[in-house]
């Protein structure tokens, strides 16, 4: 009998212990597919696959992490992980960090659609190469920026000389917005029109 319960005791903690591996190798398990089948939908766009995912599948919950050159494809990312498993819950840590071309790598035709989306934003253009590049930095610049209200302001580049014009919440807004242009590479000089408008 004495040597019947140290067996007994011996047998139910093997017991105890395969079932814990079988439920961690379970959740493991879990976990993995349910990362891969989300990393499945966002390889459908070959910009998202650098994006983390991180999956807890007891809470039906991931998190996206990374970087992405524009808002539409952080968006988008979000997006194919809502439409890859019902009621899912997304935590969207993904940056946007604009990607900035190198002047070298500017073409025409990059500067004939700046020039298109900076007359349908109400900015003017000059004719040349380096006009619509400058735009196209300061633009990114201030978008990326959460201290600067992109929308609200208006980009005039002729010359090289940069005019900030529209309305921002703060005197902050203002001093930041006319900062990151000075600060854009090939700026000859900067006119801050901008207007500080509260509410």
């Amino acid at each position: 009998m004495r040597i019947l319960l140290p067996v007994a005791s011996i047998l139910g903690g093997l017991l105890l212990y395969s079932c814990s591996t079988i439920e961690t190798n379970n959740a493991v398990s879990s976990k993995s597919a349910m990362e891969q089948s989300i990393k499945t939908q966002l390889s459908s766009d070959p910009q998202l696959q650098g994006i983390a995912v991180d999956a807890r599948p007891d809470k039906n919950e991931v998190t996206l992490s990374g970087t992405v050159p524009t808002e539409a494809l952080r968006t988008k990312a979000v997006d194919l992980a809502e439409n890859g498993r019902p009621n899912l819950v997304v935590t969207d840590k993904i940056d946007v960090q604009p990607h900035q071309v190198a002047r070298s790598e500017y073409t025409e035709e990059m500067a004939r659609t700046a020039r298109e989306k900076a007359k349908e934003l109400g900015d003017k253009l000059g004719n040349s190469l380096d006009d619509a590049w400058i735009h196209t930095k300061i633009k990114a610049k201030l978008i990326d920026n959460p201290d600067t209200p992109a929308r609200n302001i208006n980009i005039d580049v002729i010359d090289q000389v940069v005019t900030l014009h529209g309305a921002v919440g703060t005197a902050t807004a203002k001093d930041e917005a006319e900062r990151t242009a000075k600060q854009t590479e090939g700026v000859k000089r900067v006119n801050n029109l901008l207007k500080v408008q509260a509410g």
